[in-house]
């Protein structure tokens, strides 16, 4: 287990190291948090951090799963089987993306000031969370982020479950994990000594501190 995401960050860090050029890199975290995850990695490895805003679309009785995610620019991707096994009408994802859509309007407020993402073009980009459950909110970043053509795209996470490494790595160049856990029950926070859902505030002053940010 992980103290916390400070500590997973660092010894993910450590993993990373190898595969990336200070000179041609950006960490790219994926916020709530993937945040602390990636300050401490760009903070060891001296590479600059920014947010991509990626949201998971809800199940609206059981606001804690999802049926997909969407990015900030717009890319969706739905887990079809999951969609199917609920029965969900076309009108009814419609609704639950564009309230999804409407949480990722906010949150490029509050974290990015609307601010565009960095060049991300002939670059190594390490895409950076604190764990892939179903892994489609982060195949939906990898999405996103490929369309801006980056020379190599990696994913790092401190822990997964294996079906999530087994839908993400092979849309990505190289896929770092720590921690593959198997079985029928994955829960990140089963990683983490020390877990809890970041506030707003805490991710802002993380991205303070590594960037200046706001």
């Amino acid at each position: 287990m992980f103290k916390d995401r400070l500590h997973a960050g660092e010894l993910l860090a450590s993993k990373l190291q190898d595969h990336i050029s200070r000179e041609n890199a950006q960490l790219l975290a994926i916020p709530a948090g993937g945040v602390p995850v990636g300050y401490a990695v760009a903070t060891r490895l001296s590479v600059p951090l920014d947010v991509v805003i990626v949201r998971k679309i809800q199940i609206p009785w059981n606001p804690e799963a999802g049926f997909g995610a969407i990015a900030w620019d717009g890319t969706v991707v739905l887990n079809e089987a999951l969609v199917a096994q609920l029965g969900l009408s076309t009108e009814l994802i419609r609704w639950c993306i564009s309230q999804t859509q409407e949480t990722i309007r906010r949150r490029l407020e509050k974290f990015r000031d609307d601010k565009p993402l960095p060049e991300l073009k002939n670059k190594t980009v390490a895409l950076i969370d604190d764990g892939l459950a179903s892994g489609f909110t982060t195949l939906t970043a990898v999405k996103s982020v490929k369309k801006r053509k980056p020379e190599k795209l990696i994913v790092a996470v401190p822990t997964a479950s294996q079906s999530a490494t087994e839908l993400v790595a092979p849309n990505v160049d190289k896929l770092i994990c720590l921690n593959v856990r198997r079985g029928p029950i994955f829960a990140v926070a089963d990683a983490y000594q020390e877990w809890h859902d970041l506030s707003d505030e805490e991710v802002i002053e993380f991205l303070r501190k590594a960037q200046g940010f706001k």
